[in-house]
């Protein structure tokens, strides 16, 4: 299970030749079943709270005292009100449903099984009184009847706060809540800080509910224009990247010129006249303004710089996205990839999150200090919702690693595919055969290496959450210091995954050694890389920012010209949202295989020459980069060795 292996192992690696798509083997079968066991035990959680009555104290709701509404219920002992039927008293009814607990996130209020829900707002305890009568639903607790309703002394403390909101029950789960949310303000005011007026949130929910078509139509056309953009960039992917780059180039010239033409304007405008504090002012102003010149100027120049170092390497990133392109052309259903991936996820998240709220109401029946029931599981199985918690992790993750094996299966397949007419039926249904048969193991233990970095990182933000005004300066420091590394750890890490599952998908090797291959490849080719990731990945976000602003714009002409609501914020930023999610799931596929197919370039030009025998795989494209890297290389003679040995094929370096 571990990474190292022997050193006559390392060695037979090192030498051993890549054999595309040849041979497949299975891949870290510990890792999967060390993975199959850990779903087994998320799956006894959920036996577990199922089979002690939390589903159906969940769905059904339960009292004050332990009842389960709907149905009849056993004596608990020591628990009086308790073992009572309610067969006919189905919904689960809050004395003072506004009396939220916002650090425990519950209701802080006397519960009991009433027959009805109360429709309409009733005013008085004469109001409660008639409405038991009529509809046979008592609202105070079981030792008062209705009888007793207005003359009881003990009925202010035993029947609901007045005035009784109207309420109506929750679908599935049974339980009565208000039906005007008004005396959720403290709850809303906790989530969304912004609304401060009820009347403002009534109106922005009735913009959105006016304008759902709009909406609708909206994110459809967010879907469009991701589309678009991806056939756009196939076919004027040499243009787009030099606009991008001159407009950076550009866009840095033209800042450090607007910065050094104040700081000339400030210091020539007249001191006369001017009293001391705004002379002052001014000194400090001309010093803020020099600075930022000289920190722009020399920005401007490293940037220039790097942007000449790595001119010839952006000619590989144009060739990347046009075999890109192509590559949507014969794989069509990778564009729908993502939908998959986020109807895995949606499952997922939805039976972790139903769990969860097992978890909530499962254990034993335990009364607390006001003499009421709770369900509290004790011993070791208290701390279930851990495991639960890096099950969500995980699962989480392995889905996504699914996603990037099976795209690089099936670009590896369409890459070292020499008669691109011969490709499989399905080369995506091909990719998901392999992982299924193959290498389940080796995005298991991908996936797990990316879960141990995103625990601490998350335990460090929740701890950072709970200190939040109560930590000295230099522990705040600390620890953001700590969050930051190992956020991009993280990413270097999620980087190297995805192209060890590349590397898995073409050889059909474990995962470290996969992950070790991959780095060689990578840190030989460290600008090319670095061109790919700065001028490739910023044209990309450059295409999600179109798309955003393309929808909200089509957005606000559309909504301005709506007459029946005066709001339109929420919509807007919904629908905006929405673009971006729609425009990073289509453009981040693009970036996937944009990657994959560099690291099949990669290893095909470090491993073939064009000899016979030796055949590049590569498109007809990155042939002519190939090609216009050997003249530039003879070309350059003796004065350009450093950049010629970048420029030469992999293959016949020594």
């Amino acid at each position: 299970m571990g990474c190292c292996s022997s050193a006559s192992s390392a060695a037979q690696s090192s030498k051993r030749e890549w054999k595309p798509l040849e041979d497949r083997s299975c891949t870290d079968i510990p890792w999967l079943l060390l993975f199959i066991l850990f779903c087994i035990g998320m799956g006894f959680i959920c036996g577990f709270s199922v089979a002690t009555g939390a589903a159906a104290r969940l769905v059904s709701g339960y009292d004050s005292y332990g009842n389960i509404c709907g149905q009849k219920n056993a004596k608990l002992e020591a628990v009086p009100n308790s073992g009572m039927d309610h067969t006919h008293r189905k919904y689960v009814f809050f004395l003072d449903p506004c009396n939220l607990d916002l650090i425990n996130r519950k209701i802080k209020s006397v519960a009991l099984c009433v027959a009805a829900c109360p429709r309409q707002e009733l005013k008085t305890l004469s109001d409660v009184q008639k409405f038991a009568e009529t509809n046979g639903s008592a609202l105070c607790t079981y030792d008062l009847k209705p009888s007793e309703y207005t003359t009881s002394s003990k009925a202010s403390a035993l029947c609901p706060k007045l005035p009784v909101p109207a309420s109506a029950p929750i679908p599935f789960f049974h339980r009565c809540a208000p039906v005007n949310i008004s005396c959720y303000a403290k709850f809303a005011e906790a989530l969304i800080t912004f609304v401060s007026d009820n009347s403002v949130l009534h109106r922005l929910i009735s913009g959105v509910m006016t304008s759902k078509e709009i909406i609708l139509g909206l994110c459809l056309l967010s879907l469009v224009l991701s589309m678009i953009l991806m056939v756009i960039i196939r076919y004027i992917s040499r243009v787009l990247v030099w606009i991008v780059t001159i407009l950076v180039i550009l866009g840095s010239l033209g800042g450090t010129g607007v910065l050094w033409w104040l700081y000339a304007k400030q210091r020539r405008s007249p001191k006369e006249a001017v009293l001391p504090e705004q002379l002052q002012i001014a000194e400090d102003n001309l010093r803020a303004l020099l600075i930022y010149a000289v920190s722009a100027t020399v920005f401007t120049v490293i940037l220039f710089l790097i942007m000449l170092v790595m001119r010839k390497r952006v000619a590989l990133t144009i060739a990347l996205f046009h075999v890109a392109g192509k590559v949507f052309i014969h794989l069509p259903l990778l564009v729908f990839q993502p939908f998959w991936t986020f109807f895995a996820l949606v499952l997922f998240w939805v039976y972790w999150i139903m769990t969860l709220l097992f978890l909530g109401t499962t254990g034993s029946a335990v009364q607390n200090d006001q003499g009421f029931v709770e369900f509290r599981v004790s011993g070791p199985l208290q701390y279930m919702w851990w495991y639960h918690v890096v099950g969500l992790i995980w699962i989480s993750e392995f889905i996504l690693a699914c996603q990037q094996m099976t795209v690089a299966g099936a670009v590896v397949t369409y890459y070292f595919t020499r008669d691109k007419r011969n490709l499989p039926f399905t080369p995506i249904l091909a990719s998901v055969n392999r992982l299924i048969r193959y290498h389940l193991g080796t995005v298991a233990k991908g996936s797990f290496i990316i879960t141990l970095v995103k625990i601490p990182r998350m335990i460090l933000m929740y701890i950072h959450s709970q200190l939040k005004g109560k930590e000295n300066a230099c522990a705040r420091c600390v620890l953001k210091s700590c969050i930051c590394c190992l956020w991009c750890l993280e990413k270097c890490l999620n980087y190297l995954n995805q192209n060890a599952y590349t590397a898995t998908a073409i050889n059909s090797t474990n995962f470290c050694t996969s992950a070790k291959d991959a780095f060689v490849i990578l840190v030989e080719n460290a600008l090319r890389v670095a061109a790919i990731n700065t001028v490739g990945d910023f044209m990309l976000f450059l295409g999600k920012v179109l798309i955003v602003c393309s929808t909200g714009l089509a957005g606000i002409m559309l909504l301005n010209y709506q007459q029946d609501y005066t709001v339109w914020v929420l919509p807007l930023i919904i629908v905006c949202l929405f673009a971006f999610l729609v425009a990073h799931c289509f453009l981040s596929i693009y970036e996937m295989v944009v990657d994959v197919l560099f690291l099949c370039f990669a290893i095909d030009t470090k491993y073939n020459d064009g000899s016979p025998g030796r055949e590049f795989y590569m498109d007809k494209v990155l042939m002519e980069f190939v090609e216009n890297s050997r003249k530039a290389m003879k070309e350059a003679g003796k004065g350009g060795v450093a950049d010629a040995r970048e420029l030469k094929p992999m293959g016949v370096i020594s």
